[in-house]
């Protein structure tokens, strides 16, 4: 199983990192330019909501979460390489811990969504809460947002970053949206594959239950055709939804450490420290939601209830 995971890591990896890297073109171009690194703003700014760029290759323009988002996708990649190169019989090590990781992933993702859809959809569940974990936690190591370019508070002689070398990837709303929006097009296919198109109308619009009388059949096809119509405003804003949460809690633990840091500048080691541990959970549980969420949208389109456990 561990072998079978790990085809699909790098792959899927790499689509994230591709989509997040475009993200920033239009904004670079609309900008004219992607400033010097050597700029400082006259006055400190709270963190802002987009992404810096660093610098621009041919249309795009690489921000500093885009730098993140790669290191992290190479470390994981590389890890992986490491853990399953020799596979042993009774693994040991960094084998050992890979092991761990995607077999209770995967038991646990089979305990909610069944055994033969774990089996189709396990790449995609556990490539994501693995990226998004590591993701959020890369964004808490020291340097990432408190190292780049800035100026010189004059008040209190301080050092201000205005334009950090390295920001979370997951506190750029690009990363979080093109996770989103793989998932839709992944539970899209699903679904289909599931249901075919015919089922998937039906699933929508079809009445459920049984019902008797001519009039009463009417009335509740009419409901659950009107219901039908909200059920896809509701699957069309899941990736909206998926991508601010996850941008948003993370977005405010960062905003959150930089208050702290600021608010005695004497003590802006210190201050922050008992918020990193909370952020070291805050990270954990939402990357578990991001799994669970996305898992059990395709249980509830693609899972039957002839479908036999394991």
């Amino acid at each position: 199983m561990v072998q079978r995971y790990f085809r699909f890591l790098p792959i899927l990896l790499s689509v994230f990192a591709f989509l997040a890297f475009g993200g920033f073109a239009g904004e670079a171009r609309a900008a004219g330019e992607v400033p010097t690194p050597g700029a400082a703003a006259e006055t400190h700014e709270a963190l802002s909501l987009k992404a810096v760029p660093l610098f621009t290759v041919g249309e795009f323009a690489v921000t500093n979460s885009m730098l993140v988002t790669w290191v992290v996708a190479i470390g994981i990649i590389v890890f992986a390489q490491i853990a399953t190169r020799k596979i042993d019989p009774v693994p040991s090590g960094v084998q050992n811990f890979w092991e761990w990781m995607v077999e209770s992933l995967h038991n646990f993702l089979e305990s909610i969504i069944g055994y033969e859809l774990v089996k189709k959809t396990f790449w995609f569940f556990a490539t994501i809460f693995i990226f998004i974990l590591f993701t959020n936690w890369a964004g808490l190591i020291f340097g990432v947002g408190t190292i780049g370019w800035g100026h010189q508070d004059p008040v209190t002689g301080t050092f201000h970053v205005d334009r950090p070398l390295l920001r979370g990837g997951n506190a750029d709303l690009n990363m979080t949206t093109a996770m989103a929006m793989i998932f839709f097009v992944l539970w899209v296919v699903w679904a289909l594959q599931a249901n075919g198109i015919g089922g998937f109308l039906k699933h929508l619009f079809a009445p459920k239950g049984e019902v008797s009388g001519a009039a009463l059949k009417v009335i509740m096809v009419v409901i659950f055709f009107a219901v039908g119509w909200l059920e896809v405003i509701s699957i069309l804003f899941r990736p909206v939804s998926l991508s601010f949460r996850l941008f948003g809690n993370i977005y405010a633990g960062e905003v959150m450490l930089e208050s702290m840091a600021n608010i005695v500048p004497a003590l802006s080691w210190l201050l922050p420290v008992p918020f990193y541990f909370m952020e070291i959970l805050v990270g954990f549980v939402q990357a578990l939601v991001f799994m669970l969420l996305t898992a059990v949208f395709t249980m509830l389109i693609a899972s039957h209830d002839s479908e036999t456990a394991h």
